[in-house]
């Protein structure tokens, strides 16, 4: 795409520069996606560190707050996306968000925990169950690197 994007000519027709630039947004949010997903796994799943409280503060408790991911998950279960619990230095909180594709997340949010609910995440494992996959999405949760992006959102927002 960059070698495509340079070698487009000046007279070019609009929507041509349009379409590689949205391809450019996709194929980099695709890639930083994936590798927050993969990050934020490979832990024991037992939420702790900073993260907890400024999880409680945005949804009065953890509880809560799960329920939402989940939630989020299974209302894109069987199709594409992404559900992203992003930090908002505008807001200075956390924010569960939808994502149907690689090109919508938060302005200027940094995100923190990312769930890839694309069928190719769980589908060789769990068919169509992403409730499942969920499930075993939040037993493998990776809390330190979830608390490391907080903190480094937190201090970037100072």
């Amino acid at each position: 795409m960059e070698q495509q994007l340079g070698q487009m000519p000046k007279d070019a027709a609009p929507y041509r520069l349009g379409a590689l630039k949205r391809e450019e947004l996709m194929a980099t949010n695709s890639m930083i996606l994936h590798e927050l997903y993969f990050g934020n796994l490979g832990g024991d799943g037992k939420a702790s560190g900073s993260i907890v409280p400024l999880l409680t503060a945005a949804y009065g408790s953890l509880a809560a707050w799960e329920q939402e991911v989940r939630q989020t998950g299974l209302s894109l279960g069987g199709g594409s996306g992404w559900v992203i619990v992003s930090y908002s230095p505008h807001e200075r909180a956390v924010h569960t968000y939808w994502a149907g594709d690689h090109t919508q997340n938060l302005a200027w949010g940094m995100p923190l925990l990312v769930m890839d609910m694309y069928e190719h995440a769980y589908a060789i494992d769990y068919g169509a169950n992403a409730k499942s996959y969920i499930a075993v999405f939040f037993e493998n949760l990776n809390w330190d690197a979830v608390n490391q992006r907080a903190e480094q959102a937190r201090a970037g927002a100072a």
